[in-house]
């Protein structure tokens, strides 16, 4: 269980057990319309509450999405929506996620970021769109990727220059 949920199952027992003892004073002293409003009041905190939760969830999850699509380095426009928390919780993640991949493949590592989809050959036809300059592939390669150049590469190469929108693959 994380920090979050410790203080949340807390705050709730905190919480029930304020209502329970303002229901039975308020039942004492006959004064069950406070005993309402306050009841009610605490619902709608309590909903709240679940909404920011759902909200907090989902940008994580987008944040999940954004490192499988984008690896570990966001684009600039992201980093600016970003909470530093956040910007924490994504290197956290990151780091779990690369310390995984080097356990993994037989001591040498596996990136599982690289192919997304199944790949139906090793080597595409690919097109620079902008200006990147130069390219070192892992058999140590140099390739000059100016715009509009075509190439021939390994997809294990060139997938996240993909995602980036540096090059994008030439369909025949």
């Amino acid at each position: 269980m994380c920090n979050l949920q410790i203080l949340l199952f807390i705050s709730r027992c905190i919480s029930r057990q304020l209502l329970f003892e303002l229901r039975s004073r308020a039942t004492a002293e006959g004064q069950q319309g406070l005993y309402a409003a306050i009841h009610f009041r605490h619902a709608s905190l309590e909903r709240n509450q679940r909404c920011l939760l759902a909200y907090v969830y989902e940008r994580m999850l987008r944040l999940k999405q954004f490192r499988w699509e984008f690896g570990s380095v966001l684009p600039r426009d992201v980093q600016l929506n970003l909470h530093e928390q956040e910007m924490q919780w994504f290197g956290s993640y990151s780091r779990n996620l690369a310390s995984y991949m080097r356990s993994v493949g037989g001591g040498m590592g596996l990136d599982i970021t690289q192919d997304m989809k199944p790949p139906k050959s090793l080597y595409i036809q690919v097109r620079c769109v902008m200006d990147y300059g130069e390219f070192e592939t892992e058999d140590g390669t140099v390739l000059l990727l100016k715009k509009n150049s075509q190439h021939y590469l390994r997809r294990s190469h060139c997938e996240h220059l993909i995602r980036q929108g540096i090059l994008e693959h030439i369909v025949s």
